[in-house]
């Protein structure tokens, strides 16, 4: 049978690298994308055809999709893994802000799945699209990064119903805390939004917390990709995977907290239930 053929965005570290290697070890082809140069090199050095990519760049995208046609004919599984987390008061970032979280988060996902359509439909493939427990337990001062995610969910529940006539298969994903560097880089975009200006600054603290939340705990990257490819491997596939510390207990939470008392908790939690 022919190799099949994996391409994985967001590959320079934590969640996206780890799916590398897992598929690769699994005996994938593996396309791995990056955006810097340098992350693009070590991706080739261990083996992958590395590319680079930013999934924002509709012409890099389309030139991608060309390469893939030309080189391998088909794909057999697209995991739409880069992304980041807008950190900070929803007032302070404002609709820039927003706008710059769904381009990446949310309008590449749906950009580069159409740009790949008919390399997946020549496979019959999978599509899988990493979202969050953060779409379902909306949290402070990540409104942004939730509700893009609260976005993937619901586009994938609408892919995947119109992409059965063509036998294409989508599989939403959404982690818990999983070990990687997104808590650095939360922490980058807060710290850059952060201002003694905002009528939030005298509780940073909890602006801080949030950033660094999806690190308390977290569930090894390589374990996460492992259960991910056991899920991509099985004859029925699941809709819906959650894995990852917290990917069970947080939704649970949504789901049968009263909002009101999910809300003191949260006030609590990020310093929130007090005057300013």
């Amino acid at each position: 049978m022919p190799q099949p053929i994996a391409l994985i965005t967001g590959c320079s570290s934590g969640i996206g690298r780890a799916l590398a290697d897992a598929f690769q070890g699994a005996g994938y082809e593996v396309w791995a994308s990056a955006r810097r140069t340098e992350d693009v090199a070590a991706l080739n050095a261990a083996g992958f055809v590395g590319v680079q990519l930013d999934v924002n760049d509709a012409v890099a995208v389309s030139q991608l999709a060309e390469r893939l046609q030309r080189e391998a004919g088909g794909l057999d599984v697209l995991i739409n893994n880069a992304g980041y987390g807008a950190m900070g008061p929803l007032l302070d970032g404002g609709a820039d802000a927003l706008r710059r979280q769904f381009e990446t988060n949310v309008f590449a996902v749906i950009g580069l799945t159409r740009a790949l359509f008919p390399l997946l439909r020549a496979k019959r493939g999978l599509v899988v699209n990493i979202g969050s427990v953060s779409g379902i337990l909306v949290t402070p001062f990540a409104g942004a990064y939730c509700a893009s995610k609260a976005a993937v969910h619901a586009l994938s529940d609408a892919l995947r119903l119109e992409l059965a006539p063509f036998a294409i298969d989508v599989m939403e994903v959404q982690p818990g805390a999983i070990e990687s560097s997104f808590g650095n880089n939360a922490s980058r975009e807060a710290e850059q939004l952060l201002s003694e200006d905002s009528p939030w600054w005298p509780i940073r603290a909890g602006i801080r917390a949030r950033a660094n939340a999806s690190q308390d705990h977290p569930t090894p990257a390589s374990d996460f990709a492992r259960d991910l490819l056991a899920a991509v491997q099985r004859h029925k596939r699941p809709r819906l995977l959650r894995l990852g510390n917290g990917s069970r207990a947080m939704p649970l939470l949504a789901a049968l907290l009263p909002k009101a008392v999910l809300e003191a908790v949260l006030k609590k939690r990020f310093g929130l239930d007090r005057r300013l």
